[in-house]
């Protein structure tokens, strides 16, 4: 496996991680990441892009995180719960898109159902080679 190869595989492995809400002794994941592409962008020195599928089970939801990336976010099947901090909890469904700055905590992020599944297309413009996602500690500001 080589280098950029093993890259993509620890960041995607981890992007799951962090989507799973997983906690110790959790059997099943409640969020699946699928990484299809990671390319250079042309024309602008350092920086990539990512783009990803991430299905969520009935109910799944992910920890609270940030990307350090500007991602844009659509649904492509089933509904989809998002906040970030500062802004109003959104439901979304198919042919929706959300925003997410690399400032912004998304501190919401969840299959709006708890009967059926979700799938989201993830686009993110990252510095290449960091990491695109880390799960954040904070409260939530009250």
């Amino acid at each position: 496996m080589g280098n950029l190869s093993r890259l993509l595989y620890v960041a995607a492995a981890g992007y799951a991680v962090l989507l799973s809400g997983a906690t110790v002794g959790a059997d099943v994941p409640k969020a699946n990441v699928n990484a299809l592409m990671t390319k250079d962008l042309a024309g602008v020195p350092g920086k990539e892009v990512v783009v990803s599928t991430v299905e969520y089970l009935p109910a799944g939801a992910s920890m609270p995180h940030r990307h350090d990336a500007n991602t844009f976010v659509y649904v492509l099947e089933g509904s989809y719960t998002t906040q970030v901090d500062g802004g109003e909890k959104v439901t979304l469904g198919p042919g929706q898109m959300f925003y997410e700055s690399p400032t912004d905590v998304h501190r919401v992020s969840a299959n709006g159902s708890q009967t059926q599944p979700a799938k989201i297309l993830v686009f993110m413009v990252k510095d290449k080679g960091k990491p695109g996602t880390r799960a954040v500690t904070t409260p939530p500001p009250k």
